[in-house]
């Protein structure tokens, strides 16, 4: 399976605030084009397959590349936003205040969000939907579109990287990834944010 993994696009809210999991938080005009400008990209591409997050900004942007590839999107409730507990909902300014903001960029495999999950717990979550899709689709081009943590944890497995350095990972919106997974191979990560506007 060729695996295309892309984050959503910009919403008003993304780089100011940990939105996470928070209903109502749809893409901005310019996450609407960026997310065209990923679907133009991938329409050659012949995708047979669209699976999303449940999130808003997510389904927002699966729906504009199913509409390109004339298929449909189904949501994949496994690589929804990382559960980032009492942080979500929060101003990006007043956790970089929070000694605990600090723990996360210093041992992020060992950090556990305040009455949420780990990355580990996300990694693994988003990694078994990864290979059952994986199962299901074993030589077509599937699209999952997610967030960014979701992107990075799932990039870290295949690379065999450790979570304590998946911020080394860039994973900008509207950006795609590229896996690909094949029976009684090794993974390959072909393509890292390959920005497409």
């Amino acid at each position: 399976m060729e695996l295309y993994l892309v984050r959503h696009g910009v919403t008003t809210e993304t780089g100011s605030r940990l939105t996470g999991r928070i209903p109502g938080v749809a893409l901005s005009d310019a996450g609407r084009e960026q997310a065209e400008a990923t679907a133009r990209f991938l329409a050659p591409q012949k995708v047979s397959t669209v699976y999303t997050s449940p999130v808003q900004r997510c389904s927002e942007t699966a729906a504009i590349i199913s509409r390109e590839i004339s298929t449909r999107a189904r949501n994949e409730r496994r690589v929804q936003e990382v559960d980032y507990g009492a942080w979500q909902g929060r101003t990006l300014n007043s956790l970089r205040k929070l000694k605990a903001w600090q723990a996360l960029f210093v041992a992020p495999a060992r950090f556990r969000f305040p009455d949420g999950e780990t990355l580990a717990e996300a990694q693994h979550r988003a990694v078994s939907a990864i290979e059952e899709i994986a199962e299901r689709h074993p030589r077509e081009r599937v699209v999952v579109v997610s967030h960014a943590d979701i992107i990075r944890v799932t990039l870290a497995h295949y690379l065999g990287m450790p979570l304590d350095m998946v911020h080394r990972l860039d994973v900008r919106p509207a950006s795609v990834s590229k896996v690909i997974l094949n029976p009684g191979s090794f993974p390959t990560v072909a393509v890292v944010n390959h920005q497409t506007s």
